[in-house]
């Protein structure tokens, strides 16, 4: 009697366990075959969301940090012990140094939420990081176009495209896994269509044709804001303790598309809460800026030389909403952050229509105004760029937006290997 019901109750279980796995509430393989589980399981999960392992060039301190400190051996290899700080009293060239802090991130040996690990074997790396400081080498050596001292800047480029080349690591790409800084508009403008394969870490396309620099295998990078970021802004009502509707300080004079703030500069004047001022950068009149951004509603970003300028930034660690006036304007971690929660567009043809701009933001209402200053406030954190880095700063974004570039870098290579003749697909694009 005891056994048939021993065995009644191993049938009911063996009947219960087949109707599981015949709707799919039990999957077996998950127990004893693991190999066969879908990408979607948590071990593929965990492998995307692993660092990105990045091998990073040895390259001679006058490439780098030898133009920060000029005493130390030029064949002294960078470590986190000796790497110089950023100079505090550089001023507007702190906007470009992106390359510094990428390069500092890597340096550093740990913390939380690091989206790149430094590896030292290259046959482990996903990617190769080019620490030349080619935005600070352009500042330093012959800032101006006809300054003899530019050559230094150009023989800097010569000697690590010489570098490059015999990498086998670099031949065997064509650069394309090879990631290079250059935020400054004139960044390696000798040579720059040598490294055009790679992935360049760019502010934007200005001055780039597209088939040099494109967003399928680039990344944007916001500039690094030069004003003090607003850490204490707790007051119980900002919209009101922000006097100030519109505010810009800044150059009226640009080229190109920058030419829409002479035409601005006329059209904001007479009213009595649009700041529209103009100046040059100089340490007051940096802080002066920050004080304008902070007691300020909206704060104008019209492009500049390029499309996009310091200011965009200034103004998000500010707290201030930006005004962006910008039509060929690309704006970082874009995939990952919707600007338009926190952000006011008007194309130029707008901007400059007498009275529609500043009548268009005296409609927000405070209640909108207030959701995009909170959105600031919870995203300004993913614009700094500091030493150690933290998680979701701004060295850790970038990093992640070059992980996302993984896999058309990966088509690209493997099709070159076996193309036999110019990529056709790329002439038929250009007929």
């Amino acid at each position: 009697m005891f056994g048939k019901t021993i065995l009644c109750l191993v049938f009911l279980l063996l009947l219960a366990i087949t109707y599981s796995i015949f709707i799919g509430s039990v999957d077996l393989r998950s127990s004893f075959f693991p190999m066969l589980l879908p990408p979607s399981s948590s071990a593929a999960n965990a492998t995307c969301t692993s660092p990105l392992r990045v091998y990073m060039y040895d390259l001679p301190r006058r490439f780098n940090v030898g133009m920060i400190d000029r005493q130390s051996p030029d064949d002294l290899p960078v470590t986190s012990e000796n790497l110089p700080p950023w100079p505090k009293n550089w001023g507007l060239k702190q906007q470009h140094s992106v390359e510094y802090w990428l390069m500092a991130s890597l340096l550093h040996g740990g913390g939380e939420g690091r989206e790149a690990v430094r590896v030292l074997d290259p046959e482990t790396a996903e990617v190769f990081f080019v620490p030349f400081f080619s935005s600070l080498s352009f500042n330093t050596h012959g800032h101006y176009m006809t300054d003899p001292a530019t050559e230094i800047d150009h023989q800097l480029q010569i000697e690590l495209l010489d570098i490059l080349r015999k990498s086998k690591y670099w031949q065997r790409s064509g650069g394309r896994d090879h990631v290079i800084p250059m935020t400054h508009p004139n960044a390696f403008r000798f040579l720059r269509e040598q490294v055009n394969a790679s992935i360049l870490i760019v502010a934007d396309f200005g001055r780039y044709s597209r088939s040099m620099s494109n967003l399928t295998k680039d990344v944007v990078s916001p500039y690094v804001h030069v004003v003090e970021s607003f850490t204490d802004d707790d007051i119980p009502d900002p919209f009101e303790n922000r006097t100030t509707l519109l505010f810009f300080r800044g150059n009226t004079v640009r080229k190109d598309e920058g030419k829409v703030r002479a035409k601005l500069e006329k059209i904001l004047v007479g009213y009595n809460d649009v700041l529209y001022l103009r100046s040059s950068a100089t340490t007051k009149s940096i802080q002066e800026s920050t004080q304008g951004m902070r007691s300020s509603k909206f704060c104008l970003h019209p492009a500049g030389d390029t499309p996009s300028s310091c200011r965009l930034f200034d103004a998000i660690v500010s707290h201030c909403v930006p005004v962006i006036v910008s039509d060929r304007i690309e704006l970082p971690f874009e995939v990952e952050i919707d600007y338009s929660q926190f952000s006011v567009f008007f194309s130029v043809k707008e901007a400059i229509q007498p009275g529609y701009m500043v009548d268009q933001l005296r409609k927000i209402p405070k209640e909108r105004w207030m959701e995009m200053w909170r959105h600031l406030k919870n995203i300004s954190p993913h614009y700094e760029f500091q030493y150690p880095p933290k998680k979701e700063d701004a060295a850790n974004l970038l990093w992640r937006q070059v992980k996302h570039k993984l896999p058309s870098v990966e088509l690209a290579v493997h099709r070159q290997k076996r193309l036999k003749v110019p990529d056709w697909w790329g002439r038929r694009r250009r007929r």
